[in-house]
């Protein structure tokens, strides 16, 4: 059958259409080659397929048969249904439960997306059920109600007006059971390090834990279980929660937390730390006095309240008040010097220990006193030598010309200094103005001022300041104008 039809190729001129016809005896109806597309269509074998193609390139009666092959592009505008959902993955497993997420698919068409619809079908079985009722427009949903122990198939389909599009299937069925996780203890920050609390607060921690399923919790101290009576554990799903109402100094130690699961276990270390006021120092004594000094030693307290002593605050207190006041705030060792003591008076001393909960209630108080005695010192007066004061007088700011309002009061200010204080006198027109009503002249610390009480134009003219004492004189004047 190929070889007779290999032989109407290179005879293009020829006509080739009985050539075809005689070798398909199943169209012996359509003697005409414009009907040879067709024949194609109609069988499904391959071969004459082959020989459609070269047909039209070589022959012209073949030409017209390329119009029909573009025939189903009209129906494009009835619209394409969106691509199929991507990245289609489980996100969490429950006992009854699935979690799926995706994304949305590339393309949705000429239509908008009206959601997603997902559907399941048991491992082994070809039907597939539709878990929503209606499309919705979330990338995430839970699958309820299912079988634990069960293996489900799981698809996704994109949903417009156009249609639904191919669902994007996960490969592999998922187990419905609760997938196990593996415990792990979540301390607080402020838990990581030694937790201290005074005697007789309350100890509330809560610590977060996670694992699937419920893990056991088990708290221990130096390797036996907790008393009971004082200490309360409360443990959730998530969190357990460690209580004691009213904490003592033998709650302090390292409590250890473990979390376990069918052998796998997390632990931690909690390190509580109960503290109390220190007791007083010990053997403090008076080591020595001399001049206005005195010098202290003495030794810790036997109990520093199970907490480092920060330090020492030392006091003293004179017969005299009998009050105490404090020399040294913080001591940070066991001997200390006191000074500035005052003469003639007798002192006694006491230190207090402090901690990180406070000074101790008791404090050590020496039992001698130090007497702060008077040394026999001779006292020599300094001798300052004279210094001449004498000075003439000299003005340090001048009277400046003025122009004043008629019927306001107007002042005339300069300054001067001298030694003895110099004499002022106030001149108008070289003439001395003397006790009179109008003018009223001060001196004050060198600022010598007229008043000159609602002038008049008659009051204008040159006025001057003269200054004079024993040594010289100075004088300075200006001039008024009154409109």
């Amino acid at each position: 059958a190929p070889a007779p039809k290999e032989e109407p190729a290179p005879a293009p001129k020829q006509e080739p259409a009985p050539a075809p016809a005689a070798e398909d005896p199943s169209s012996p109806e359509h003697p005409p080659a414009t009907e040879q597309p067709t024949a194609p269509a109609d069988e499904p074998a391959p071969v004459p397929t082959a020989e459609a193609a070269p047909a039209p390139e070589e022959g012209s009666p073949s030409a017209p048969a390329e119009p029909q092959a573009p025939e189903p592009e009209p129906e494009k505008p009835k619209g394409v249904p969106p691509s199929s959902p991507l990245a289609l993955a489980v996100e969490e497993v429950s006992e009854n439960s699935i979690t799926l997420t995706w994304k949305a698919p590339e393309e949705t068409g000429r239509s908008h997306l009206d959601g997603y619809v997902v559907e399941i079908c048991k491992d082994g079985s070809t039907d597939w059920t539709a878990v929503n009722e209606e499309p919705f427009l979330s990338t995430r949903f839970t699958v309820q109600d299912l079988g634990s122990g069960d293996k489900i198939h799981v698809r996704v389909k994109a949903v417009s007006a156009c249609g639904a599009s191919v669902p994007a299937t996960l490969e592999q069925p998922v187990l419905i059971r609760e997938i196990l996780q593996l415990p792990k203890i979540r301390m607080p920050r402020h838990l990581r390090e030694t937790y201290v609390r005074h005697v007789g607060d309350a100890v509330n921690m809560m610590i977060p834990f996670q694992g699937k399923p419920q893990p056991e919790v088990i708290w221990t101290k130096g390797g036996q279980p907790l008393d009971t009576s004082r200490i309360t554990i409360r443990n959730t799903q998530k969190d357990t929660i460690f209580y004691i109402r009213e904490a003592q100094r033998g709650d302090s130690g390292k409590y250890e937390l473990t979390v376990r699961i069918n052998g796998a276990e997390d632990k931690a270390i909690l390190d509580i730390r109960v503290i109390e006021l220190p007791g007083p120092p010990q053997n403090l004594k008076l080591v020595d006095v001399w001049g206005f000094n005195v010098a202290l030693e003495w030794t810790p307290p036997t109990d520093n309240g199970n907490s480092e002593i920060k330090g020492y605050v030392v006091q003293k207190s004179d017969k005299k008040s009998g009050k105490w006041f404090t020399a040294l705030e913080r001591c940070t060792r066991t001997s200390c010097t006191i000074s500035d003591l005052i003469i003639g008076n007798t002192y006694s001393f006491r230190v207090f220990a402090e901690n990180a909960c406070g000074l101790s209630e008791k404090a050590a108080v020496t039992t001698a006193v130090a007497d702060i005695k008077k040394t026999k010192t001779a006292y020599q007066s300094e001798k300052i030598p004279q210094r001449d004061m004498m000075e003439p007088p000299k003005f340090t700011q001048p009277l400046t010309d003025r122009t004043t309002t008629r019927g306001y009061n107007t002042h005339l200010i300069c300054c001067v200094r001298g030694f003895p204080q110099p004499k002022i006198i106030w001149m108008k027109n070289q003439m001395e103005i003397r006790e009179d009503p109008k003018y009223i002249a001060m001196i004050e610390q060198g600022v010598c001022s007229l008043e000159i009480r609602k002038p008049s134009p008659f009051d204008g003219g040159i006025y001057t300041c003269k200054a004079v004492n024993a040594l010289g004189e100075a004088s300075v004047d200006c001039k008024l104008d009154v409109k």
